[in-house]
């Protein structure tokens, strides 16, 4: 088993930075792929980042690809994401998710377990 809660969202500017961060608890955490996920009204969640549970291998969705950032602390079961140069097209909640595949992937069912996210709103 493992537990995910999100926590960092907001509201920000159009070219702000937000920084979320996803505690873990249960399973290994450094056996866990972990990934992040978001989802806009009306829209299908989908895949923003990935993270091998080694940090070694990192996926990024080609629409935030040079802005956003992965990274995990295996001491604190935290997973982060970094976003920078927010752009109104990221508002969503976004979700953490914990997976066992061998390569962090990008599809929802790579993934077994979920928070239960967190708001991001950019906006002016």
């Amino acid at each position: 088993q493992v537990q995910l809660v999100e926590s960092g969202g907001g509201l920000v500017q159009p070219g702000g930075s937000l920084r979320l961060s996803c505690a873990a608890s249960g399973r290994t955490f450094n056996s866990n792929n972990m990934g992040w996920f978001r989802q806009a009204p009306g829209k299908e969640r989908e895949f923003v980042a990935a993270i091998r549970g080694s940090g070694d291998i990192i996926n990024y969705a080609d629409s935030v690809k040079g802005r956003f950032t992965i990274s995990r602390d295996n001491a604190k079961n935290t997973v982060y994401l970094q976003m920078n140069s927010l752009k109104p097209e990221d508002t969503a909640v976004y979700y953490c998710a914990a997976g066992y595949s061998s390569r962090p992937g990008r599809q929802l069912n790579e993934y077994i377990y979920w928070g239960q996210g967190t708001q991001v709103t950019v906006s002016s």
